[in-house]
């Protein structure tokens, strides 16, 4: 640090104000939330063995019945599992995630906290709430994860009285609001190390070349870290449907390689698949080697896919592992 940096920081300094070296801003992250899936690790950090930053906004979209909410109680089962102290706020828009559903998902209901707002406005006072009373006892609070399910679903204040009222005008600020309360969310989740995942709805946008676009505006996309597209085909064995996979693309990102994409598979008994999607990166990097229908792994061993997805601890060992590591730091991290 040069002296003219040293004491033209100290003259400058406040709350607000840090040094970059020293990595003390809101935009700086302890530490990383394990997905639960190895590739999704990958594809939002740029390594396996990482994850979600544990204090960013992200969002998942997707049309309807994309497995979103399916997708987010994954990860909230392990979030729970990594800390036997961790909590879930989980707001639900929908009135659609009971008790029952979280335990069947592998979840500890005793460490989820339940809200159902009926507006933006309400959820935007509730969580600032959260927030500021969580930053008052950070010192030695455990671990929270902050859930929106979902934001297309919410109305403003406006859009309800207006219903009530028989109105059929649309609500020209409900945009505006929707940015303000990321605007403000971003910031204020950074500083506490508090990770807000939301979920939304995507359609279609009219025109000769249709695309998909989120619901609620370019607010929440603007404030968001990470944005994952999602899409999905159902898994099968043989003719039973026993899950979904889900396609995952990085509409955004500002950790790892934005457009990148993977598959990641979600059972109906195993919830999400920590090892599925490692079979291409490997193939990719020439960890496995395509040999006719099979791989042939570092050990001589000469295996079919299938064999490989259906019991990855046998092939996963912590060496292969470290080296898909590598090769993921390749794949999905910038400036690799």
């Amino acid at each position: 640090m040069t002296k003219f940096v040293k004491d033209f920081y100290a003259k400058i300094k406040d709350e607000n104000t840090s040094i970059a070296a020293d990595g003390e801003s809101a935009a700086e992250f302890s530490g990383w939330i394990d997905t639960g899936s190895y590739i999704l690790n990958a594809v939002f950090s740029g390594s396996i063995y990482q994850g979600i930053p544990n204090n960013k906004v992200i969002m998942f979209a997707g049309d309807p019945a994309t497995g979103k909410t399916f997708f987010v109680l994954g990860i909230c089962k392990t979030f729970l599992e990594s800390d036997p102290n961790a909590v879930i706020i989980y707001y639900d828009t929908e009135a659609a995630v009971t008790k029952d559903m979280m335990e069947d998902r592998g979840l500890d209901t005793k460490r989820v906290i339940k809200q159902e707002p009926e507006t933006l406005q309400s959820f935007r006072t509730h969580v600032l709430n959260v927030i500021e009373k969580y930053g008052n006892e950070k010192m030695g609070a455990p671990p929270i994860m902050i859930i929106l399910d979902s934001l297309g679903n919410l109305s403003s204040t406006k859009e309800t009285e207006d219903s009530m009222e028989g109105k059929e005008t649309r609500d020209m600020t409900k945009a505006q609001i929707t940015r303000g309360i990321f605007r403000q969310l971003t910031l204020k989740a950074a500083k506490v190390d508090v990770p807000v995942l939301f979920t939304n709805h995507t359609y279609d946008t009219m025109g000769m070349f249709s695309t998909k676009v989120a619901s609620g505006g370019l607010g929440p996309v603007y404030a968001a870290s990470i944005v994952a597209m999602l899409s999905k085909k159902k898994e099968k064995d043989g003719t039973e449907v026993i899950g979904n996979i889900i396609h995952v693309k990085m509409y955004k990102s500002r950790i790892s390689k934005e457009n990148a994409v993977v598959d990641v598979r979600l059972t109906y008994k195993g919830g999400l698949d920590k090892y599925y999607g490692l079979l291409e990166l490997a193939e990719k990097y020439n960890i496995f080697r395509k040999v006719s229908t099979k791989y042939e792994l570092p050990d001589g061993r000469k295996v079919f896919g299938k064999e490989i997805n259906d019991n990855p601890e046998s092939v996963y060992t912590k060496e292969i592992l470290d080296q898909l590591d590598l090769a993921a730091q390749k794949e999905y991290k910038y400036g690799q």
